[in-house]
């Protein structure tokens, strides 16, 4: 590098981001050429004075530097499914094994950000009889814990420019595991609103017993609408009788036992 000192970036505007960045310190950027929005862009570092700068980058420089990445995308389903189709991106879905099992995107990756709790000290045993009586009684949840390979795993199957479609079923653990995944380095991440909740079916296609939709839903809740519907048709069928046939509903209460 001969009389200026070249720095190397990519990304949307990247000049006018440098130039935010080197506010305060002393230095001054230009472009020497660019190209579209994934394209690059050169851009030399000058002193107010016009002078070359020899040497590194000063430490305030390269903190500030650091700062500048990439911004977690978050799309409709719609878009999402533009991203696969269209863009390359790849869907690493990141709920848990048993609403994985229900229905998932085909051709997807599996890392669940929470994995089963299985640890039997006296706290953890407690906390999951309590769960297990509630949440797991009537939404079908499992008692979880944070996964502590989550990142190293992602990290063994796909390198840090990959494009990464994040996905779960409510879009909290999406959020999380995107975050995760951006600190570690990924620079290509983006995350359905909401979560697969939101997916219509045919959107993508998937596997398993049920819709991508509905594949949170378990437990005591799945059956609450059937029982409402039986006790309704029930209900509606006893009025309709004793309106209709008021002489043999009264012999039926007639028959009744008091008590």
């Amino acid at each position: 590098m001969s009389s200026a000192l070249k720095a190397y970036f990519t990304g949307t505007d990247m000049s006018d981001k440098l130039s935010r960045t080197m506010a305060g310190t002393g230095f001054s950027t230009s472009c020497l050429s660019s190209s579209s929005n994934l394209g690059t862009c050169w851009l030399v570092l000058k002193t107010h004075n016009a002078r070359a700068v020899p040497g590194k980058l000063p430490g305030t420089v390269r903190r500030r530097l650091s700062l500048i990445k990439a911004e977690v995308k978050y799309v409709n389903a719609e878009k999402a499914k533009e991203l696969v189709e269209a863009d390359g991106y790849t869907v690493l879905d990141v709920r848990d094994k048993t609403q994985f099992v229900r229905a998932h995107i085909k051709s997807c990756s599996h890392v669940p950000l929470f994995v089963e709790n299985k640890d039997n000290d006296p706290g953890t045993i407690i906390k999951r009889q309590l769960h297990n009586n509630f949440s797991g009684l009537f939404f079908g949840l499992p008692f979880t814990k944070p996964n502590p390979e989550f990142v190293q795993s992602v990290k063994s199957q796909f390198p840090p420019e990959s494009k990464l479609l994040v996905v779960c079923q409510e879009g909290l653990r999406s959020a999380a595991a995107a975050s995760k995944l951006e600190e570690a380095g990924f620079e290509n991440i983006a995350c359905i609103t909401s979560g697969l909740q939101t997916v219509k079916p045919g959107t993508f296609d998937s596997v398993g017993s049920t819709e991508l939709e509905n594949a949170g839903k378990a437990g005591l809740v799945t059956i609450q609408g059937k029982i409402s519907t039986v006790l309704g048709t029930i209900l509606v069928c006893a009025y309709i009788f004793v309106t209709f046939f008021p002489d043999q509903a009264e012999k039926l209460f007639q028959l009744a036992p008091t008590g």
